[in-house]
């Protein structure tokens, strides 16, 4: 049996002839001089197959654009370290309260913890097809002077975007861990947590701690505060981060099939804040791995015992380090798949079950993907 899925069409799978070329309008408008996939993975433990299968994919489609358009590309993973490590709930007030892996873990056990976990891999993918990458946590970002200055000059006009950014509540979610040693709590939600310029270059936050009460913290563009910004707002910030200083530079935001949704609420917020449609940033949406109910695989949800493990799926489709065989074969078997998704717009526009994804994962066909 070919390992090829059949795929019905679709409207943007009818317009392509490749993948790929759902990014040709914005190639050709202003002609880069390189491209840059951008693909961020929270760090809350061992990666399972969906993340890896976007990984390989933004590896496998720069590989195709450097081949079809003849420029530099690369890959730029950003490690997701402000995920929640510890949750609490202050017993006296009801609010909830977090803990991130930074805050929790430190820089050094963050930084073995990418290397084992993400890098290898990565490696492997870089040097098959001859894209190079960087690695940047979300610790580095947001102290860059850059991220933080891009903050500082949206914060006056983020009443603008805030509705965009939390539908529910207008309240962007904005955290600045506790200061006091050995704590960084951060009140989850962000109700009483208040962000405002004192200048042009600084901005107090006030906020309160589950232990310590009340306190402020100051955020400038070299220093001060650890700044925590919900997905959306995080999104927001790290994508105007990205247009207009680099010039000669597309990136690419590479990003599972459930961000679909999520997206339409960060370009509006884009729009909000004095950004024209063709400003917005380029997007790549990867084949999403489902369950059997249409559900996105949730190793968190799945390990939690609020759903079983679907049929079709092995321990190491949650747990990539249990895959039963080295590393350098998981990396190939990877790339065999991609080649397969990309081989023809409807494989690649699509979702997948967990057993169908096995299925073609233990069963390889030939590789095409373009290594130079």
């Amino acid at each position: 049996m070919t390992i090829h899925p059949v795929s019905p069409n679709t409207v943007l799978a009818n317009a392509l002839h490749h993948a790929e070329d759902v990014l040709t309008p914005r190639i050709l408008a202003e002609p880069p001089e390189r491209i840059v996939l951008v693909v961020g993975t929270r760090i809350n433990g061992a990666p399972h197959i969906g993340t890896s299968l976007v990984q390989s994919m933004a590896f496998a489609m720069a590989a195709r654009l450097r081949a079809r358009f003849g420029l530099p590309a690369e890959v730029h993973f950003g490690a997701l370290d402000n995920a929640p490590y510890d949750l609490a709930t202050d017993p006296a007030t009801g609010h909830r309260y977090q803990r991130a892996y930074a805050q929790a873990l430190g820089k050094q056990a963050l930084h073995d913890l990418v290397s084992a976990l993400y890098e290898p891999l990565f490696t492997e993918l870089s040097r098959r097809l001859g894209i190079p990458y960087r690695v940047t946590t979300y610790s580095q970002q947001q102290a860059g002077e850059h991220f933080r200055r891009t903050w500082l000059r949206l914060l006056p006009r983020i009443a603008a975007a805030r509705w965009w950014l939390a539908p529910s509540t207008g309240i962007p979610h904005v955290r600045v861990p506790c200061p006091h040693l050995g704590c960084g709590w951060a009140e989850k939600y962000a109700e009483r947590t208040q962000a405002r310029l004192t200048d042009t270059e600084t901005a107090t936050v006030s906020a309160v701690c589950l232990h310590h009460g009340p306190y402020e913290v100051t955020v400038t563009p070299t220093s001060g505060a650890y700044l925590d910004l919900a997905t959306l707002y995080r999104n927001l910030v790290k994508e105007l981060a990205l247009v207009g200083p680099q010039r000669g530079t597309l990136h690419v935001m590479v990003k599972g099939g459930d961000w679909v949704f999520g997206s339409h609420l960060v370009d509006e917020a884009h729009q909000a804040v004095g950004l024209t449609r063709a400003q917005l940033p380029a997007r790549l949406f990867c084949s999403q791995i489902v369950t059997d109910t249409g559900a996105k695989l949730s190793k968190s949800l799945i390990g939690e015992g609020h759903a079983p493990l679907p049929d079709g799926a092995a321990d190491w489709m949650l747990d990539t380090r249990q895959w039963p065989g080295s590393l350098p074969q998981y990396a190939d078997q990877l790339l065999n798949l991609t080649d397969t998704l990309l081989a023809d717009p409807r494989h690649f526009f699509r979702s997948y079950s967990v057993a169908e994804i096995g299925r073609m994962m233990t069963t390889p066909a030939p590789r095409s993907v373009p290594t130079s």
